[in-house]
């Protein structure tokens, strides 16, 4: 999962430049929570970290390399500070690949299935709401969905997809991050 861009995140944040844990505590929370749905849970992670823009206090890159319990790899790519082709803030591309082929979503909402018998593209975009600022649409989009299954879950409709507990699961990657960064170690997960 790769999450790179140069977007100028502190000029509507400023906040964040002060703080000492950042960038995976910001959008680390986001890519780990969806490396969690998409590939089930780690066993273990090893992280590295750096910070970029010498005017902040905390991390602005990070690359944390998870085991699953599936015996799958996945590698989670965090960067405020990518200045890379495809610069396209807030999308986050996955590539998953298999035995038989590969699975990829790029840049401007593509989903591409590539096998043997060749390569099939969709382009998928999300809903666009006209009240959206342009620079966070996809991310204002989203919260649409997520706070629509929030209030339904509230009154007894369905069952929220993300609860407390799971929430809990998520930090223990993010906070376990920034051990293994620590430490330049890889942690086991329990």
């Amino acid at each position: 999962m790769t999450y790179s861009n140069s977007f100028p995140v502190f000029e509507q944040q400023p906040f964040l430049r002060e703080l000492e844990q950042f960038i995976l505590t910001d959008i680390g929370t986001h890519i780990l929570d969806a490396t969690r749905m998409l590939f089930g849970e780690a066993t273990t992670l090893f992280c590295r970290t750096a910070r970029v823009h010498p005017d902040i206090r905390g991390e602005d890159v990070a690359t944390v390399m998870l085991g699953m319990a599936s015996g799958a790899t996945v590698t989670c790519e965090m960067s405020y500070a990518s200045r890379v082709e495809h610069d396209r803030f807030p999308e986050t591309f996955v590539c998953v690949e298999a035995e038989h082929g590969a699975v990829e979503l790029g840049p401007d909402f593509w989903i591409r299935v590539t096998s043997a018998g060749g390569t099939h593209a969709r382009r998928c975009p999300p809903p666009y709401y006209g009240w959206a600022d342009p620079r966070y649409a996809l991310a204002q989009t989203a919260g649409v969905a997520c706070q629509a299954n929030l209030l339904g879950a509230l009154r007894g409709e369905l069952p929220a997809e993300t609860t407390g507990e799971d929430n809990l699961k998520t930090l223990q990657l993010v906070f376990g991050a920034y051990e293994s960064a620590a430490r330049g170690t890889c942690i086991p997960l329990g």
